[in-house]
């Protein structure tokens, strides 16, 4: 009824594993810019900081990936951000399922998280039993891929818990052998300052010189390690989310229409999207850094072939 992909339990408790590594890779400043993760890192591995009373936390998957595509020429946006912003439509579900479980036992108290609080979204979904972590810090559903936002529901009762997944993805190293930056530093660490992700959605300096060609038209977000992710090939199938769904306008638009996007047309067309993470100012950023780029669609597909 949800439509959720995947939903799994675990016991709330914190997190002492990932915290210590949570610690060293703050330390090493690999997290660029981001400087709530810091502030905030010791609510990130305590589900009871977060919910007074916790004793579960419930986690869900849903599936953004989408086989539409975007015009051969235009700078690319990242398909989570294709349809409506994830947040809102997930956390409108999460609360519909809190009301449910409310329904059935009149005690229980919760509190839904979609990716902007505090929350260590990948290990509980690891705890949970929903999926494994990839080497490039996603986390792939067997049967299903990786293509899925998670999001997660702490509750004050005890329910009946999953079995944790798998802890590691194997042998396979085809993520980090694509990444064109290099910032899947090692198996399962993952150096935001060098991610196109972070460049283009989180960071809001002027972007490095040196990874210029490197961006291979990436405009908002990067989906390149997925891409590339066997799990992803083999069994990554379309939502069936209406919210989801990507705009004809978004497929449609060219490179030079992309560039000659005004601030009314992209408060029209991103008015309920995630790319209004990075604000007109930020794309307009990237668009200016990538209509310098040299070989960007022809890079890009020796990228994905890879």
């Amino acid at each position: 009824m949800l439509g959720f992909s995947a939903c799994g339990v675990a016991r709330a408790e914190r997190l002492d594993d990932e915290a210590g590594r949570l610690d060293r890779w703050l330390d090493e400043g690999r997290h660029g810019e981001m400087n709530y993760m810091e502030r905030r890192r010791y609510l990130r591995v305590d589900p009871s900081a977060l919910a007074e009373g916790a004793k579960s936390v419930i986690v869900v998957a849903c599936n953004y990936y989408s086989d539409k595509r975007q015009a051969a020429d235009a700078p690319v946006v990242s398909k989570y951000a294709y349809g409506n912003d994830y947040h809102q439509v997930i956390k409108a579900k999460l609360n519909r399922l809190l009301a449910f479980i409310r329904g059935e036992r009149s005690e229980a108290g919760g509190r839904a998280f979609v990716d902007s609080a505090p929350v260590l979204e990948k290990a509980w979904a690891q705890r949970s039993g929903i999926g494994r972590l990839g080497k490039n810090g996603n986390v792939i559903i067997d049967g299903q891929g990786s293509f899925h936002f998670l999001a997660e529901l702490i509750v004050t009762i005890e329910l009946e818990y999953d079995a944790p997944a798998a802890s590691n993805c194997g042998a396979c190293t085809r993520c980090m052998s694509a990444c064109p930056t290099g910032a899947i530093t090692e198996p399962y660490v993952v150096d935001a300052r060098k991610c196109l992700a972070y460049l283009t959605v989180e960071y809001r300096g002027e972007l490095p010189e040196e990874l210029r060609r490197s961006f291979a038209g990436r405009m908002f977000g990067c989906d390149i390690c997925q891409d590339v992710c066997p799990h992803n090939i083999r069994f990554a199938r379309a939502n069936r989310e209406p919210e989801f769904a990507p705009s004809p306008e978004l497929l449609n638009k060219t490179k030079d229409e992309w560039n000659a996007l005004d601030e009314e047309e992209f408060d029209r067309m991103f008015a309920k999207s995630a790319v209004m993470r990075a604000g007109y100012d930020g794309l307009k950023r990237t668009l200016r850094f990538l209509s310098g780029e040299e070989g960007g669609d022809s890079e890009r597909k020796t990228i994905l072939n890879k």
